[in-house]
């Protein structure tokens, strides 16, 4: 590189160099040329271009169009004329927690953004008239401690949005790619046990979420638990993130596992970090940020947290984490033994009356079989939790509710009254474990009628089997597996068997401190026959146990082929 030192006659200022000046400057070129450089090597980078929508997958070239959330308008428009969805709607609107139901019905289910399950009474009165008013009346409780609402005309689905925002709640975000509900433990600030009350944080967590437009792009579905070691645990091990509360010197710490999925048969890993209280949020947002940044856009069946961690190490995740934090965090080996279990030292601790740690007080958990409510027992509901409680219902992961901050004197009173409306608050070592999700009523994706057949082995399993533990029975409908079949003592996947109703068996599913994935044990089942089949797993359990040992720790301890003729033989 050689510079004519006549052309430097003027900086930009108009100034002659100095002599002094212009010395300065050829050594400093001769440098530089010295150093194999040009001027060329400063030139501004250009920015990598974004890919042509044609080269993007569906879902993605949708986002990119329109961004969803900005497609609310048309869903005003549709309703003027109570039109349909088209392909692209269905995908965008769910950005608004509208489900298009086609083929299985020309209606949208709602899904509903409750933060930790925790509800106040004028909200659920105003889910309740919501349904009774706008819908047939079909309202669930889902396995996110959430509300679902369904079979809304296309013409009233603004009015459903409008009104749920009207008394504090969202929709917004509630599917697609997007955070999901965060759960939490629905007797938070109440526990007798728990080492920290996790409401602010999970509050904390959905106010940024729900304001921030970034957290409404990410590469697939995404689920965040906030567990503080009460006695209903949050299943923070089956989350994308899941924060456990463990003991640290004289408080407390969040420990974080990623890349749980059950559905993938996956439970959430450690990362190997401590996280404080006060640090906690933006640790979880700035993880969401290196997904959002390094998940898979191409790939819709392998764009889960999960599968990114298949291929980038929890250390290299942590790493960029902390880029984004801007500060490192506190490194720690895993140790199983010094985890507190709280949520499992009493069975089904989500049904019945048990003792706050506020004196005199008590929480009710009360049944409501497969998740199933309707907007009458909702009101009444919202009545007896003002006359009884502090105004407040509480959703759990376990398709049912507790009501908080019930005096010793009225405990009796309410377990009546909501009895009365058909809610019971007895524990049952078989009912108050059964789960299911939609089933092919109204879920286009599943295989079976999961409620109707759970509801049918219930009934079944009470008359003819008297267990002395709790057993968990999952129902879920196809792989996706909104009921988390691999978690359950026994998992049920819906298929069709012949053109007819039928299920996979699985049995030894676990979580928390007893955390397995489910071995298939029967396959193709007709739906008909699965009452008396696990009727017999169930006696044979009984018959063979090594005294008072668990349905999991039996079925582990035996081998899929002794099963298998054990309990066909029963």
């Amino acid at each position: 590189m050689s510079i004519d030192m006549s052309t430097l006659t003027s900086p930009p200022s108009g100034t002659p160099f100095s002599g002094e000046q212009k010395e300065y400057l050829a050594g400093f070129f001769a440098g530089v040329s010295q150093r194999g450089m040009r001027f060329s090597d400063a030139a501004p980078v250009a920015k990598e271009s974004p890919p042509a929508l044609d080269d993007l997958i569906f879902e993605e070239r949708v986002k990119r169009e329109l961004h969803p959330l900005e497609a609310y308008g048309q869903i005003l428009e549709n309703a003027i004329g109570n039109k349909t969805p088209d392909k692209e709607e269905i995908f965008r609107f769910k950005w608004n927690g509208l489900f298009f139901l086609t083929p299985v019905k020309d209606a949208y289910m709602a899904r509903l953004r409750i933060p930790g399950g925790f509800l106040s009474t004028h909200q659920l009165r105003e889910i309740a008239r919501v349904a009774d008013e706008l819908t047939t009346g079909y309202v669930q409780i889902t396995t996110r401690a959430n509300f679902q609402i369904r079979l809304i005309a296309p013409k009233d689905a603004p009015e459903v949005l409008r009104r749920i925002q009207s008394v504090g709640l969202h929709t917004r975000g509630a599917g697609a790619d997007n955070i999901r509900n965060l759960t939490a433990n629905p007797t938070a600030g109440v526990d007798p046990v728990e080492l920290i009350d996790v409401r602010p944080f999970t509050h904390d967590l959905a106010a940024r979420i729900i304001n921030d437009r970034a957290f409404y792009d990410l590469p697939r579905k995404f689920n965040i638990a906030v567990d503080g070691g009460g006695l209903i645990g949050a299943v923070e091990d089956t989350n994308d993130i899941g924060a456990k509360a463990v003991p640290h010197g004289d408080g407390v710490a969040f420990r974080i596992a990623l890349g749980g999925a059950t559905g993938h048969k996956a439970f959430a890993r450690d990362a190997g970090v401590l996280v404080m209280p006060e640090q906690l949020v933006k640790v979880v947002m700035a993880m969401v940020r290196v997904f959002i940044a390094k998940g898979n856009r191409g790939d819709r069946k392998k764009a889960r947290l999960k599968h990114l961690l298949e291929k980038m190490p929890l250390a290299e995740f942590v790493a960029e984490a902390e880029k984004l934090l801007g500060f490192p965090l506190t490194r720690t080996p895993y140790d199983s033994e010094k985890l507190r279990w709280a949520s499992q030292e009493l069975p089904h601790s989500h049904i019945g009356d048990f003792p706050q740690k506020q004196r005199g007080l008590n929480y009710v958990g009360v049944t409501t079989p497969v998740g199933h409510i309707t907007p009458k027992q909702m009101l009444r509901v919202a009545e007896l939790a003002d006359l009884y409680g502090s105004g407040e219902v509480r959703l759990t992961v376990w398709q049912n509710f507790i009501i908080p901050n019930v005096l010793d004197a009225f405990v009796p009173t309410l377990k009546k009254a909501l009895a009365k409306c058909g809610l019971g608050t007895t524990q049952s070592n078989v009912a108050s474990g059964i789960i299911a999700c939609t089933g092919s009523r109204y879920c286009k994706f599943a295989q079976a009628d999961t409620k109707t057949h759970a509801l049918e082995l219930t009934k079944h399993l009470e008359k003819h089997v008297e267990l002395d533990q709790p057993v968990n029975i999952h129902f879920t409908g196809c792989p996706n597996s909104c009921a988390q079949h691999f978690m359950g003592d026994i998992g049920l996947l819906g298929v069709k068997v012949k053109g007819e109703d039928g299920y996979h068996v699985f049995i030894a599913g676990g979580f928390g401190k007893h955390q397995a994935v489910g071995r298939q044990i029967f396959t193709g089942v007709v739906a008909a026959e699965l009452p008396s089949l696990v009727e017999k797993m169930l006696r044979s359990y009984l018959r063979l146990r090594d005294g008072k040992e668990t349905f999991m720790a039996f079925s582990v301890r035996h081998e899929v082929g002794k099963l298998q003729e054990v309990f066909s033989n029963e």
